[in-house]
C-alpha cells in the first residue's frame, strides 16, 4: 500500500537538484527590512562616485602618460567623461603604460559604472542574483528548523503557536501549493517553499532532512499519511507531528512514522460537547490553547532545587513529568518524585494578559 501511494504522487523531475537561480519562484526568503528607494539610489550614487574617484587617482598618478592632464581636477574630469562614455578626446592616454591601465583598470570600471547607473531591467537582474545567493546560503546553513506542511487553518495556528513560543520566524519553513497562502506566510517573515509536499524533492528542498521537527497539516488524511511516510524516509531523526481528521486513520499515521497525532474532528467535537454542558470549561480550554493571552500549557527543565520533590507541591501547576521522552501524568506513581533531567509540563501564566499578575 505504501509503495502504491508513493507511486501515485512521485514525479520524475527533481526540484531539489535544480540550481539556485531556478528556485527563485519556488523558495522565498523574506528580507528582514525592505530598504528605502532613496537609500538604494543614494547607495548606487555613492558607489559611482567612488569609482570616479578611483579612476581619477589612477589617471593622476600616471598623469605623464596623458595629454592635457596636469591637475587632479583634470583627472576627475577625465574620469567622469571616460566612465560615462562621453569621451571628448581632449585628454587621452599616449604612453603604453597609460593605455594598459585603461585596458585593465579603467575599462572594467566603466562597465561597473554603467551597471550601477542602469535602469529597471538590470536592477531586476541584480535583485534576482541577490536572491540566488541568498537561497544558496540558506540551503547550506539551514539546520534544526521546523517545517510546517500545509498552511491552512491548522498550519497557520501551528505557526502562530511556534512564534508565540519564541521560535524565530527565520527558523520556520512553510510548504504549500497555494500561492495566496504562501504570500500570507511570507508577510509574517516565514520562509516559504512552493510545491506539493507529497514529492520527496520538495521536502528535501525545504530542508526536511535537517529539520528538528515537521508539522504535517494537509486537508486530507491520505495525503497526511503519504507525507508522513516521505518525511520519515528522508528524516529518520526528526520529530513528526501530524494532524488527521478522522480518528480511525490515526494508526496509519503512527505506522507511517508520526511521533504524535492530533485528531482534529474529535478535538472539535469534544469542545462542542463541553460547550453545551459547561461553557466556562470551554473558555478555559481555549485560553490554555491560545499562546498570547491568559494561560498556556508549556514545558520546562526541572530546577536543581526541585529535584527529589513531589511535582504537586511545586509553585507551578504541573500536569505531567516528561522523562526519557515519555510523559507521566502527575497522578501516576512514576511522577511522584522529580528526577534530574526531567521536564515539567505545566500551566504558564502569560504576563500582561487580562486577569493575570
Amino acid at each position: 500500500m505504501n509503495d502504491r501511494l508513493r507511486d501515485r504522487f512521485r514525479s520524475d523531475s527533481d526540484i531539489e537538484a535544480l540550481p539556485p537561480q531556478s528556485l527563485i519562484r519556488i523558495v522565498n526568503i523574506p528580507d528582514s527590512a525592505p530598504a528605502s528607494p532613496w537609500w538604494l539610489i543614494s547607495r548606487r550614487m555613492l558607489y559611482a562616485m567612488l569609482l570616479v574617484l578611483a579612476t581619477a587617482m589612477a589617471a593622476y598618478f600616471d598623469r605623464g602618460g596623458y595629454t592635457g592632464l596636469e591637475t587632479f581636477l583634470d583627472a576627475v574630469y577625465y574620469a567622469a567623461v571616460s566612465l560615462s562614455t562621453t569621451g571628448y578626446g581632449d585628454i587621452a592616454p599616449v604612453t603604453q603604460s597609460a593605455r594598459l591601465i585603461n585596458i585593465l583598470v579603467i575599462t572594467p570600471m566603466r562597465v561597473i559604472f554603467l551597471i550601477l547607473l542602469v535602469g529597471t531591467t538590470l536592477s531586476v537582474l541584480t535583485e534576482e542574483s541577490r536572491k540566488t545567493l541568498q537561497i544558496r546560503r540558506w540551503r547550506r546553513h539551514m539546520r534544526n528548523h521546523t517545517v510546517v506542511i500545509g498552511y491552512g487553518t491548522k498550519g497557520r495556528a501551528a505557526t502562530t503557536a511556534l512564534l508565540a513560543d519564541g521560535v524565530p520566524a527565520s527558523q520556520i519553513v512553510v510548504v504549500d501549493s497555494d500561492s495566496e497562502a504562501l504570500t500570507h506566510a511570507s508577510s509574517r517573515g516565514l520562509v516559504t517553499v512552493h510545491g506539493h509536499a507529497t514529492r520527496s524533492d520538495v521536502l528535501k528542498l525545504a530542508g526536511a532532512a535537517r529539520a528538528r521537527a515537521v508539522v504535517v497539516a494537509p486537508n486530507q488524511d491520505d495525503t497526511a499519511v503519504l507525507i508522513t511516510l516521505s518525511v520519515r524516509e528522508i528524516a529518520p531523526s526528526a520529530t513528526i507531528v501530524a494532524s488527521v481528521r478522522e480518528s480511525e486513520n490515526s494508526h496509519l499515521l503512527r505506522q507511517s512514522g508520526a511521533d504524535s497525532v492530533v485528531v482534529s474532528s474529535e478535538t472539535a467535537g469534544r469542545m462542542l460537547g463541553l460547550a453545551t454542558v459547561s461553557p466556562s470549561v470551554t473558555g478555559m480550554m481555549e485560553d490554555l490553547l491560545s499562546p498570547d493571552e491568559g494561560f498556556s500549557v508549556a514545558e520546562r527543565v526541572v530546577g536543581e532545587d526541585e529535584v527529589g520533590g513531589n511535582p504537586r507541591n511545586l509553585e507551578d501547576i504541573v500536569l505531567g513529568v516528561v522523562r526519557s521522552g515519555v510523559l507521566y501524568r502527575v497522578n501516576s506513581s512514576e511522577a511522584e518524585t522529580v528526577e534530574p533531567g526531567d521536564r515539567l509540563l505545566y500551566i504558564r501564566r502569560i504576563t500582561g494578559a487580562p486577569g493575570t499578575d
